[in-house]
């Protein structure tokens, strides 16, 4: 197994944190430990978004950084008689993705262990064993044989659960395969931006935030952009990576490796052009890879942020990610890296003058 370096073990600590929207307890207090030593002081909204502020000049301009806390995940919301668990979806799920797949049970009592299970093919109708099975006809089963025995190990309606699946650096050192990149890489870029300005001249005051609840309708980013009051937004996530067999560049043109991704529009933003072209400038005057996208569908913190506080020029810088919402996803090192050094890049040439030309430019 690879030796973890320091960025590497603070991923992993990241992405092995379990924490689906309305219980990022665990993730937040990684996230916490993490990006203290950058800031002045570090707080929470009340729905439980984390924000770290840190002043490079009193008056200057608030720049948030957005990576949210919540993983894709299940809620437990029935146990039958049998002692199987019966659960809601926390998030977009594919169903082709989740049958037999290990996953947690968070429960007041400790973890438990579970495999969701259906019925099997073998007594299925030739029919029916050729369409994907329903979310519905799905269980979780943790081995117990009542209703009562699940009860007595501590499982009760609400208990979260996550995917089980283990930090792994792959034979490319520069592949990394975990659960939740989306969105702990966005989490991570937060927090070494944050570093990457901490001891620099800046005429900012930087805030980076984990927020809640994004993948049930960005609600933390709403609560925390109002507490902050941003002049800029970026919100840093996963996008899509397209350099998978049979995807078309008409599909999907992003590939990993080659860059931050600059999201030119999306379900939830039309991204704020003055922005744009700062960010990309920057990137070409010092070389930063990065590389255009665009989605009909989905969308990012961003599209919260964008609309708070009487409006906030925003852009969503992302990581082109494969298999992101199942158990294991995969991203580039050196994207996640130069994202880090493009968004602090950016934030040590903003001033007050700089963000008044870009809003009304």
């Amino acid at each position: 197994m690879t030796k973890l370096d320091e960025t590497l073990t603070m991923l992993k600590d990241l992405t092995d944190a379990k924490g689906i929207a309305g219980n990022e307890r665990e993730a937040r207090s990684v996230m916490k430990r993490y990006i203290e030593p950058f800031a002045d002081e570090v707080t929470t909204d009340n729905l439980g978004s984390l924000i770290a502020k840190k002043t490079g000049h009193e008056n200057g301009p608030k720049i948030m950084v957005a990576g949210h806390l919540d993983e894709v995940g299940f809620m437990i919301t029935q146990i039958d008689d049998k002692g199987f668990l019966r659960f809601q979806t926390v998030g977009g799920w594919w169903n082709q993705v989740m049958l037999a797949q290990r996953v947690t049970i968070v429960t007041r009592k400790g973890d438990l262990t579970g495999v969701i299970g259906s019925k099997p093919p073998h007594i299925l109708s030739p029919e029916a064993r050729k369409k994907p099975v329903d979310i519905k006809d799905m269980f979780i089963d943790i081995g117990a044989s009542s209703k009562d025995e699940a009860q007595e190990w501590g499982v009760r309606p609400g208990d979260m659960v996550v995917p089980y699946f283990e930090f792994t650096v792959m034979n490319n050192e520069k592949m990394l395969l975990a659960k939740a990149w989306d969105n702990r890489i966005g989490c991570a870029i937060a927090i070494d931006v944050m570093k990457y300005v901490k001891d620099k001249q800046h005429n900012n005051t930087v805030y980076g935030v984990g927020t809640v609840q994004e993948e049930v309708g960005l609600r933390g980013a709403k609560t925390s952009a109002q507490k902050i009051q941003p002049d800029i937004a970026f919100g840093v996530d996963v996008g899509i990576a397209g350099d998978t067999p049979g995807v078309s560049d008409k599909e999907a043109m992003s590939k990993m490796g080659d860059g931050p991704q600059i999201i030119l529009y999306d379900a939830s933003m039309v991204s704020h052009k003055g922005l744009r072209d700062f960010v990309t400038d920057v990137a070409d005057e010092l070389n930063i890879p990065y590389q255009f996208d665009a989605m009909a569908g989905g969308g990012t913190d961003s599209g919260a942020i964008h609309v708070t506080s009487g409006g906030v020029p925003s852009l969503s810088i992302t990581i082109a990610t494969r298999y992101i919402h199942s158990h294991a996803a995969m991203l580039h090192r050196d994207d996640y890296e130069n994202a880090v050094k493009l968004i602090g890049e950016v934030v040590l040439r903003l001033d007050s003058d700089t963000v008044n030309k870009i809003k009304f430019d």
